[in-house]
């Protein structure tokens, strides 16, 4: 869809809280960042190679190998300037109460395809949550960040169904557990692999701007839903059946339990029952 101007929401990111009501923030027109003629052709060209590569997405659309490549490559080149963002801005400081607010400057969006980047001052945290049937771009363009993700892991008679404890709770496996910066190439996360369920804690002021096909959509059933994780015992026969969580750190099981559903960083007000992790 073309691109009709921004919209900025923030969140408080303490993954601390069991329940929160995650609603946007109202900024003033003085906060919106001003796009210049440059600066809306680079999104511009974004917005149109990103339609293309998520022309066909519904829940669970994989790009081909050759759109993953090219929307990564193109990713991979932009900076932080060519959006019209700089490290001096606000976002990228804790507010006057020294709460290290997160701020999303949302940049464009359709029914297959959303993008825009979130802003986190030093210490901010985007606490663990999942992309249901979406296939995501995440690039730095500022900073340093902790990315941690995980995938679910699957039943080994069904093959697509997660391991779940009585309690709800699920089994899922670290993906990723590193340290990435502005010099990083663009990071993919898909419906069943990559690190479908990831958090973010800023290192430094950090930017990530994200690409995701298709976009969050209740009616759809791709809500975004918060997760408390977990180690997982081991030897958990009794809980997932004869599946045992290895000891072994190359493994790394985790449990997840949802905390609460709703828009990432809440473009509504979202609240959950809370859920003992076992």
């Amino acid at each position: 869809m073309p691109l009709g101007g921004s919209k900025v929401a923030d969140a408080s990111a303490a993954s601390s809280s069991k329940r929160r009501s995650h609603r946007p923030r109202k900024l003033s027109a003085s906060a919106t960042p001003a796009v210049s003629p440059a600066s809306f052709r680079m999104i511009q060209t974004m917005h149109d190679i990103s339609r293309d590569v998520f022309a066909a997405a519904t829940t669970g659309f994989v790009p081909s190998p050759n759109d993953v490549a090219r929307l990564s490559g193109f990713l991979n080149g932009v900076t932080l300037q060519d959006l019209g963002l700089d490290a001096t801005m606000p976002y990228f400081r804790a507010d006057s109460q020294g709460r290290p607010r997160v701020t999303y400057l949302h940049f464009a969006n359709s029914r297959t395809l959303s993008f825009g980047v979130f802003c986190l001052p030093q210490s901010a945290v985007i606490p663990l949550h999942d992309h249901p049937g979406m296939t995501v771009f995440s690039k730095i363009l500022l900073g340093s960040m902790q990315i941690k993700s995980y995938d679910w892991v699957k039943a080994p008679i069904s093959g697509n169904q997660a391991l779940r404890a009585p309690s709800g709770a699920r089994l899922a496996k670290l993906d990723t557990d590193a340290v990435f910066d502005a010099s990083s190439e663009t990071v993919v996360l898909y419906p069943e692999a990559g690190g479908n369920l990831h958090c973010f804690t800023a290192m430094t002021p950090c930017a990530v701007l994200d690409v995701m096909g298709p976009p969050y959509c209740h009616d759809e059933g791709r809500d975004c839903s918060y997760y408390l994780a977990k180690i997982c015992p081991v030897g958990m026969d009794s809980t997932f059946g004869s599946r045992k969580c290895p000891a072994t750190s190359k493994w790394r099981l985790f449990i997840c339990a949802r905390v609460f559903r709703g828009e990432i960083l809440g473009s509504r007000s979202s609240t959950g029952e809370d859920s003992d992790l076992l």
